[in-house]
C-alpha cells in the first residue's frame, strides 16, 4: 500500500535528478519528513544574466516569456514546468515546490532591454513557465516591478496565473488594458474545491479565482480562462460548467489544454493518483494514453496541447459547443505594439 497523501503539497516524492551522478536507493517521500520540513519553503536569490526566453513554439501565440521565479510553491501536481527544475540542480518533485529561486534584478534587466534601440515590441508572457503571482510575490514583488517597467515603456504583456494576488496590481493592469497592452488568462482547472486542494494545493481557491475573473473584467481588463489541463477521469465532466461560470463572471474567451505527463511528471502524477484516487489510477492513466497515441507524454507541436484520437475529439467538440453557447460575440482585443516605439522615442529624447 502506498503512503497516504499528505496535505499541503502536490508532489509527494522527489524523483532522482538525471543530471546528478549520485543516485539514492530510495527517494524521500513527503510522509517521511517531519512536519516542519514538509511545509517549509526556501527562497534563494539568484542573479541570472538572461531572463527573456524566445518562444519558438507554434502552439503559443506570444513572442517572449519571462519568469521572475523558478520553481513554484503552488504545487500543481501535473505541471510541465517541473521538468525544468533539474537543470538548477533540484528534483522535479517536492524540490520544485520547496526550493524557489528568486530572480531579484529581473525588472532592471527588462528595462535595459526595452530601452535598447534595436528592441522591437513583441508581447511578453508572464509567465511561460512558473506562476508570477505565486506566494513568493507577496514578499518580493518582482511581478509588480516588472509591470511598472512595462507600463513605463508602454510595452504589451500577457499574464497567466492561478492566484488572485493579481488583483493587488489592478491599478497598473487597468492602465495597460486601456491602451491595449494587456491580456490576462486565469487558469481554472476545476470548480470542485476538494479536488483543487489536492491537485493544486497552494493556488488560490476556486472562489478566489472566480473573484479575480469578475473583478478584472469589471475593471475593463480582458480575461481569458484557461481550463487547463483537462485530465480525463478527473475533470472533463466540468467543461460546460467551467465555461458557463467563466462567462457569467465576465471572461471574454475560454481555451483548454489536454494534460500531458512529460519527463518526471509522469512518475509524480502516477504516485499522486495512487495516494489520492487509487481506485481510479489506471483508468485515468489509460485515458491520458488514449489521447497521446498510447503514451503519457507528447512533445509534438500541434498535438501536445490538445491530444488526438476519439476521446480527445470528444473533449474538443465539447469546448466548441461551450464556446458557441456561452461566449458568442465575445472577443479578446489585439495588442498595440506600436505604442512602445513611440513612447520609447519620447523617453530617449530626455537623455
Amino acid at each position: 500500500m502506498p503512503a497516504p497523501h499528505q496535505k499541503g503539497r502536490g508532489a509527494q516524492i522527489n524523483p532522482a535528478n538525471p543530471y546528478h551522478r549520485l543516485r539514492y536507493t530510495e527517494e524521500p517521500q513527503l510522509a517521511d519528513l517531519p512536519p516542519e520540513e514538509a511545509g517549509r519553503t526556501e527562497y534563494t536569490e539568484v542573479y541570472p544574466k538572461s531572463f527573456l526566453n524566445k518562444i519558438d513554439s507554434p502552439d503559443i501565440g506570444m513572442g517572449f516569456s519571462m519568469n521572475p521565479y523558478q520553481g513554484c510553491e503552488h504545487g500543481c501536481v501535473y505541471c510541465y514546468a517541473r521538468n525544468t527544475h533539474p537543470y538548477w540542480g533540484y528534483s522535479a518533485g517536492l524540490d520544485f515546490e520547496q526550493q524557489i529561486l528568486v530572480k531579484k534584478d529581473v525588472a532592471g534587466l527588462l528595462e535595459k532591454r526595452l530601452r535598447d534601440p534595436k528592441w522591437s515590441a513583441s508581447p511578453i508572457m508572464l509567465s511561460g513557465n512558473t506562476d508570477c503571482y505565486q506566494p513568493a510575490e507577496k514578499t518580493y514583488r518582482l511581478t509588480r516591478a516588472v509591470l511598472e517597467v512595462l507600463w513605463k515603456y508602454r510595452h504589451p504583456v500577457g499574464i497567466i496565473t492561478k492566484n488572485k494576488l493579481i488583483l493587488r496590481d489592478l491599478d497598473l493592469l487597468t492602465k495597460l488594458a486601456e491602451h491595449r497592452l494587456l491580456k490576462v488568462s486565469i487558469s481554472l482547472t476545476t470548480l470542485d474545491e476538494t479536488l483543487r486542494r489536492s491537485l493544486e494545493p497552494r493556488t488560490s481557491s476556486v472562489d478566489g479565482r472566480l473573484q479575480a475573473i469578475e473583478e478584472l473584467s469589471d475593471a475593463g481588463v480582458p480575461v481569458n480562462v484557461m481550463a487547463a489541463p483537462i485530465i480525463p477521469g478527473l475533470n472533463e465532466q466540468e467543461i460546460f460548467e467551467l465555461a458557463r461560470e467563466s462567462a457569467a463572471r465576465g471572461a471574454r474567451s475560454i481555451n483548454y489544454t489536454m494534460v500531458r505527463l512529460n519527463g518526471d511528471v509522469a512518475e509524480i502524477f502516477a504516485d499522486w493518483l495512487a495516494k489520492t484516487f487509487p481506485d481510479r489510477k489506471e483508468k485515468v492513466l489509460n485515458k491520458i494514453r488514449s489521447c497521446h497515441g498510447g503514451q503519457l507524454n507528447d512533445s509534438r507541436f500541434g498535438k501536445r496541447m490538445v491530444g488526438e484520437g476519439r476521446y480527445a475529439e470528444i473533449i474538443r467538440s465539447q469546448f466548441q459547443l461551450a464556446r458557441r453557447k456561452f461566449f458568442a460575440g465575445r472577443t479578446m482585443p489585439e495588442y498595440d505594439c506600436e505604442l512602445h516605439l513611440l513612447h520609447k522615442s519620447d523617453q530617449l529624447r530626455l537623455f
